[in-house]
């Protein structure tokens, strides 16, 4: 994994990422170069690159929406090709707008967009065989799991699950371990040293999964030993937070949240935050203005009652205020006064509100939120009191996700499905701690990216 930002990521991903940004770019500047006269000219230079390289960070964003930088999914070949035609059919007004609206004026449109469509075409078409049909061997990694119990089987499951393409060597049990097959992969027998063991197996990395590490059972010098060979050493929290982009309680301490890094919460975050949501907010309330009024139209027609939903949430150090949404639901949803967590089928929300659910639009309104400073555009789920105080009551650091503005959207938001339970909370809630933990304008970036693809998907609404 490599780390940008505050953010992780799959060093495979990251070299597709960067190959497609590569490849797109350098499509973009031969489509242009030959027709544009003055090349040497250093102002049509700039604009030349700057258009090359916003063009393909656009491909980047609808390859990434479409789930085309998905490491694990359950796509065929051609449900992978259909999404790689609509980035072209997406790419073509992208195409145009560039052509038609660039100041560095061409000579032949119809020679533009045909190698600008080709070079797509090609970088697609790599995608598709990176994604089915390429070598599984480039930039694998062997991982060694030191321990054998019911920590060290829930990584494995884990790895398998999260990253088909590593190798798992096995598991090494400590001293104080019994030795038993695990997960279909047999216990490394104990007659050679770790050390040994990571030499021969050629290891790239090792994931220390004690539920005891007292008693002898953690071989400090061999770790060290490992560490000094370039073998990259981490604990289980540290592992998952890799790997899921989670901190999951059940392996997490209070001492590795204190002492580890991350949590950073300075000035200097917290203005860049504020000025990013007021820019992002305006210009998506301007541009979502004419759906809000058709989406307020719809809603009048089809029931009585108003428009528009307020409702008291849990904020930022625990301050309530009023969120803002489209109404979803009947007026009579909670006649008894009692709040009940939305479900999948719930019968209390309309027709009209069913679709606004699906595609989010019914979260729009909380654009005005953000624009008063009560929530940010990317950060938690705001809670409801009644919720805040149960879910703090029963879940370990639940409280620590109001240190930071509650979001319209957010990394569990787009992680997660929709929560309808205690143990839903808890699944969320370990999204939203490596939020809390790693937050910065980067990731906020990735949040936003995969929300339009969470949107154009419809996955998680309820």
């Amino acid at each position: 994994m490599i780390k940008i930002f505050n953010c992780y990521f799959h060093k495979r991903t990251f070299f597709h990422i960067l190959l497609d940004l590569g490849l797109v770019s350098f499509t973009v500047v031969v489509a242009i170069l030959y027709q544009v006269a003055g090349v040497g000219n250093q102002p049509v230079v700039s604009i030349l690159w700057t258009t090359a390289v916003l063009f393909a960070l656009a491909i980047l964003l609808i390859n990434s929406s479409l789930g085309l930088y998905d490491r694990v999914h359950s796509r065929t070949v051609s449900q992978t090709s259909a999404r790689g035609a609509i980035v072209l059919l997406l790419a073509l007004p992208l195409s145009y707008g560039i052509f038609h609206l660039s100041p560095v004026k061409l000579q032949n449109g119809k020679v533009f967009m045909l190698v600008l469509l080709g070079g797509l075409i090609i970088m697609l078409m790599h995608r598709i065989y990176a994604t089915h049909i390429g070598p599984r061997a480039l930039i694998r990694q062997r991982v060694l799991i030191y321990g054998s119990g019911k920590g060290a089987r829930l990584v494995g499951q884990t790895l398998k699950k999260s990253d088909p393409n590593v190798d798992l060597v096995g598991y090494y049990a400590s001293p104080n371990e019994v030795v038993t097959e695990v997960s279909g992969w047999a216990v490394l027998p104990r007659d050679k040293s770790l050390t040994d063991v990571v030499q021969q197996a050629r290891v790239d990395e090792i994931v220390v999964a004690l539920t005891e590490r007292r008693g002898g059972s953690m071989p400090m010098r061999e770790l060290l030993d490992c560490k000094l060979q370039g073998v990259r050493v981490v604990d289980t929290a540290t592992y998952f937070e890799m790997t899921l982009g989670q901190i999951r309680l059940d392996s997490v301490s209070a001492g590795w949240l204190i002492f580890g890094e991350g949590f950073d919460q300075g000035v200097m975050r917290t203005i860049t935050k504020r000025l990013f949501d007021i820019v992002c907010a305006s210009v998506l309330t301007v541009v979502a203005s004419p759906i809000l009024l058709v989406a307020a139209v719809l809603i009048r027609l089809e029931s009585a009652g108003p428009i528009l939903y307020r409702q008291e949430r849990v904020g930022l150090n625990g301050r309530l205020f009023s969120v803002v949404k489209l109404r979803s639901m009947r007026t009579d949803a909670e006649k008894d006064g009692k709040p009940v967590w939305a479900s999948a089928t719930d019968s209390r929300v309309t027709r009209v509100g069913r679709w606004l659910r699906k595609v989010r639009i019914d979260e729009l309104p909380q654009l005005f939120n953000v624009l008063r400073g009560d929530m940010s555009l990317v950060g938690p789920r705001p809670e409801r009191p009644f919720f805040v105080d149960k879910l703090t009551q029963e879940i370990p650091y639940f409280a620590v996700r109001q240190s930071v503005k509650p979001g319209v959207t957010g990394w569990a938001q787009v992680r997660y499905h929709y929560g309808a339970s205690v143990e839903d909370a808890v699944e969320k809630l370990q999204y939203d701690l490596y939020y809390v933990k790693n937050h910065s304008l980067f990731l906020d970036l990735v949040v936003l990216f995969e929300t339009v693809g969470v949107v154009l998907m419809g996955k998680g609404a309820q």
